[in-house]
């Protein structure tokens, strides 16, 4: 990667608010949705994901998002736009912070899920059951952040994104090795993380 973002002196110019999408339709029913064939238009937000967003904007507790960007896909565009109408703001879809795509696996039980992340703690790079690897996933997430790093100044940005991109973004932010994404505790439905600023 070649990411300024990356360096640990790294001044940033926006504050981010990485949100994962609410409780989804995938989620509910188990699934692993990740190809924008099944994911754009199909398994949007569950009813406990939409009584998550209600909320959390209810609770609102972090600073005000001026801006609003979100991945294409289904959940993550009605999650967006739960919180961009609440601020009144208008939405950006950025398809680099996409959720990870499974490979063979799009479609199955998330019951696979924990042996698709074995492999990733063995090597950031593997592409078992045609996966994406986790460090392809970095590098485009680190790119998104880092286009909005160049476009704008003083934003407070909400990026509303998916489990396993926002996880190894953060993993990559934090100068940690890739293989250790799933080392840290699991971002929750609907959860923010506050970065930069």
């Amino acid at each position: 990667m070649t990411m300024d973002l990356l360096r640990t002196n790294y001044h940033w110019r926006n504050r981010y608010l990485l949100m994962r999408h609410g409780h989804s339709q995938a989620n509910a029913q188990q699934k692993i949705i990740s190809s924008p064939e099944r994911g754009l238009t199909n398994y949007g937000l569950s009813e406990q994901g939409e009584q998550q967003l209600v909320d959390v904007l209810a609770q609102w507790r972090w600073p005000e998002p001026t801006r609003v960007v979100h991945s294409d896909f289904l959940r993550t565009t009605q999650t967006a736009a739960r919180v961009a109408a609440a601020f009144a703001l208008n939405m950006q879809k950025e398809e680099r912070v996409r959720e990870r795509h499974f490979g063979e696996l799009d479609g199955q039980t998330d019951s696979y899920y924990p042996e698709v992340w074995a492999f990733d703690a063995q090597s950031a790079d593997h592409t078992q059951w045609h996966v994406e690897p986790v460090s392809r996933v970095a590098a485009r997430m680190c790119a998104a952040l880092d286009a909005l790093e160049q476009c704008f100044e003083g934003e407070t940005v909400l990026v509303v994104s998916h489990g396993d991109p926002l996880q190894i973004l953060l993993t990559a932010l934090a100068g940690k090795p890739l293989t250790q994404h799933r080392e840290q505790p699991a971002l929750l439905p609907a959860s923010i993380t506050l970065v930069g600023g």
